[in-house]
């Protein structure tokens, strides 16, 4: 099924004759580098160009709408808890250049403890269900085509059912997983010798399927009360899980390391982030590395977390990330927005281009402050592994609670994570296998006896990962919550066209408020959300509260719904003006000369506004040949036509930023009376600007056209030029 930029996915069609889809391939796909000219810039770190895509807003505007892929795989994390809504914003997040699409939980930290197939969408926020996979996959492997790159389908092989699911997401074409049975030893309590054979198992599946493997190290930095303390820590979680799946014959390019700064502002980042980015560096340097935030010092401000993400991103590039992921305020907020999870993607897109070539120019010291800081990591590291031998191995060291501890190693505070050897869940849930043991499939980890005549699923005529065609496909079970159901509810609003906001879920009708109150804090965040139930939100909350002064002022970010939907049919649209090329107008004046008298009027000292739209240095009305005499801010308005009956001008722009009063309407009624009293109405264009200005509203009080914000040089000039002909 091909898919059209211009088309919406249709769920409907992704769900038809679902049962017998198969993905096109099975395995991780990295980017295909390509460093090389575009737009006039050479890149040294960077992928091949997307098919379709949608261009940083800078590029749009002056770089003539080039779209550069940095080298690395970009994540985008969602965790809607609904497939049909996950892929829609999969296809976003792949237009803005993210190739690998992880679906995380919703509900808190856990997972599932057994195989659930057919039940509801979204229980626990990953695609657990077969055909909660197969519908993402079925959307990717259309969207892909659309942009032109092939794009990684990632989730969790982990709780008690992890073999399992690893042996789903193989049957089912997922590229990527978490895998690390200390995730389930430490967070989840899972009893360590079932996590370590169910991690064998899962292992033995996922290389088969060629999966890239990321760890769950991270957790600890997100657990640990002091984060940064548990550097050497991560160092050995790492170790212990890649070398365990390297036992298991997984290779080393498909082994990532889950890398997290173990910092942020306001500590000193970079000095301590960037010691222990080199440290694993050296120590794994045939692995892969999937960095991301930190998520434990993400908080509801937008403004924090990106100025974070940017310094954890120079990280990256100064020590060679493979993935870049993109956690955004979603976690600090509690809802997977659908522009926050775009915006990360372009984050980290114009962070890591803007850095092409770091390395080339810069250098990381292999003495002073930076080795020293790097060595002493490794060094406790090797000491806590050589402890680990000491007290028995890693069952011994869990169960003493040598693991999360927020002391910095050697130091103990007492506060690690301890679990029992014989305990947690599925305890005494491992059983030695009998001696005739025999189980005909591929990938098996452990004894098996199979007679010497076959290969392992011979004898059964090739096992589901041999024989799809095996596979049994298993609908939704729940009457209620289900796509069907949720599909049906919102299709009266499809069907008639109707449009709602959203943040997460199609037509969620979720909009946010931004406002500044003169109050403190407490009394602010309960007077925005009295402000919002009048404005007519309901079920108003605030999702970010903002100390700009103890008693002068809050910053408030508010989040409710609106019941109503819009109809575009009733919507009255002017259509869009089509602009003069370029070329066409330098013509029309270089026949024609044209000069305009322009100025900032009234009381208003305002002139970068004005400055935008004549300077050729911004692509103003001096680029096309335009002479623009402009007179400065504050001109009285007598001042500007006198002006322009002295030089013979074709045209007067008048630019008003300051409105109090409606001084720019009043400013541009006088401007037009002026003109007729002085009988050159006929023979001048008037312009009015600034950024409460309207073509509507300036029509009204006698200009021939108005420009408000966003407006360019290009769109003035080409209306003089076609306002000049009809003179």
């Amino acid at each position: 099924m091909q898919l059209e930029p211009d088309d919406k996915l249709d769920i409907e069609a992704i769900l038809d004759d679902l049962e017998n889809y198969r993905p096109r391939r099975i395995g991780w796909l990295w980017r295909e580098r390509d460093g090389s000219q575009v737009g006039g810039f050479t890149y040294r770190e960077a992928a091949k160009g997307l098919k379709n895509s949608v261009p940083l807003p800078a590029a749009t505007r002056s770089f003539g709408g080039i779209d550069p892929q940095p080298d690395c795989v970009i994540t985008t994390e969602i965790a809607s808890g609904r497939f049909e809504d996950d892929v829609r914003r999969m296809r976003m997040a792949a237009w803005h250049g993210a190739d690998h699409m992880m679906v995380i939980r919703t509900a808190g930290q856990s997972h599932f403890d057994g195989l659930i197939e057919g039940t509801p969408e979204g229980v626990g926020g990953i695609p657990i269900t077969r055909k909660q996979i197969r519908a993402t996959r079925k959307a990717l492997d259309m969207v892909e085509d659309e942009v032109g790159r092939p794009l990684n389908f990632h989730s969790y092989v982990s709780g008690v059912a992890g073999s399992e699911i690893a042996v789903l997401f193989a049957e089912e074409g997922v590229a990527g997983a978490h895998q690390d049975p200390q995730y389930n030893v430490l967070y989840r309590n899972v009893n360590m010798v079932r996590s370590f054979v169910d991690a064998a198992v899962a292992k033995k599946i996922m290389n088969w399927a060629e999966m890239l493997q990321i760890d769950g190290a991270h957790n600890a930095n997100a657990t640990a009360r002091e984060a940064w303390k548990v550097m050497p820590e991560l160092l050995v979680q790492h170790a212990i899980n890649t070398a365990y799946s390297e036992q298991i014959g997984m290779p080393k390019e498909r082994i990532a390391l889950s890398t997290v700064p173990p910092t942020a502002p306001p500590a000193p980042a970079l000095r301590m982030d960037l010691p222990y980015a080199v440290a694993l560096r050296e120590l794994f340097a045939d692995c892969k590395m999937r960095a991301q935030m930190n998520t434990r010092y993400i908080e509801s401000d937008t403004r924090e977390a990106i100025v974070t993400h940017v310094l954890n991103l120079m990280v990256s590039r100064l020590t060679s990330a493979d993935i870049q992921s993109t956690i955004t305020p979603d976690e600090g907020r509690n809802v997977p927005w659908h522009h926050m999870n775009v915006s990360a993607v372009d984050t980290a897109k114009q962070a890591l281009l803007g850095m092409d070539g770091l390395r080339e120019m810069v250098q990381l010291r292999e003495e002073g402050e930076l080795h020293d800081a790097k060595r002493e990591i490794i060094e406790r590291a090797v000491l806590f592994l050589e402890e680990i031998e000491e007290v028995g191995g890693y069952f011994e060291a869990v169960a003493l609670g040598h693991f999360v501890d927020s002391g910095h190693y050697p130091e103990r505070n007492g506060d690690g994570i301890a679990r029992d050897i014989d305990g947690g869940v599925a305890a005494d849930s491992v059983v030695p296998r009998d001696d005739d043991y025999m189980a005909p499939v591929c990938e098996h980890f452990g004894n098996n006896n199979l007679p010497e005549q076959s290969n392992d699923c011979d004898l059964i005529d090739g096992c589901t990962l041999c024989d799809p065609s095996k596979i049994v496909y298993i609908d939704e079970l729940d009457p209620e919550d289900n796509v069907h159901e949720r599909l049906q509810s919102r299709s009266e609003m499809c069907e008639e066209g109707e449009i709602k906001p959203e943040v997460e879920w199609h037509g969620d009708g979720v909009v946010t408020l931004n406002m500044m109150l003169p109050t403190s804090e407490r009394i602010a965040q309960h007077a925005g959300l009295e402000i919002a139930r009048k404005m007519g939100l309901e079920e108003p909350s605030v999702i970010h509260s903002g100390n700009m002064h103890p008693r002068e002022g809050t910053y408030l970010e508010i989040k409710g719904s609106v019941a109503f939907s819009i109809d575009p049919d009733e919507l009255v649209i002017p259509e869009e003006e089509e602009l003069l090329p370029e070329d066409e107008i330098r013509e029309d004046v270089r026949e024609n000369p044209m000069t305009v008298v322009a100025a900032t009027v009234g009381e208003d000292e305002h002139s970068v506004g004005m400055r935008e739209i004549i300077d050729i240095k911004h692509g103003g009305l001096e680029r096309y040949g335009i002479d623009a005499e402009y007179l400065g801010t504050s001109v009285p308005i007598e001042k500007a036509v006198d002006a322009a009956i002295e030089i013979d001008a074709d045209a007067i722009l008048i630019s008003t930023i300051i409105t109090h009063a409606d001084v720019h309407r009043s400013n541009m009624e006088r401007l037009d009376q002026l003109c007729r009293e002085k009988g050159m109405r006929d023979q001048v264009i008037l312009i009015g600007g600034g950024t409460q200005i309207t073509d509507d509203l300036a029509r009204e009080c006698g200009m021939d056209a108005g420009f408000g914000r966003g407006t360019t040089g290009h769109d003035v000039a080409s209306f003089l030029v076609e306002a000049r002909r009809e003179l």
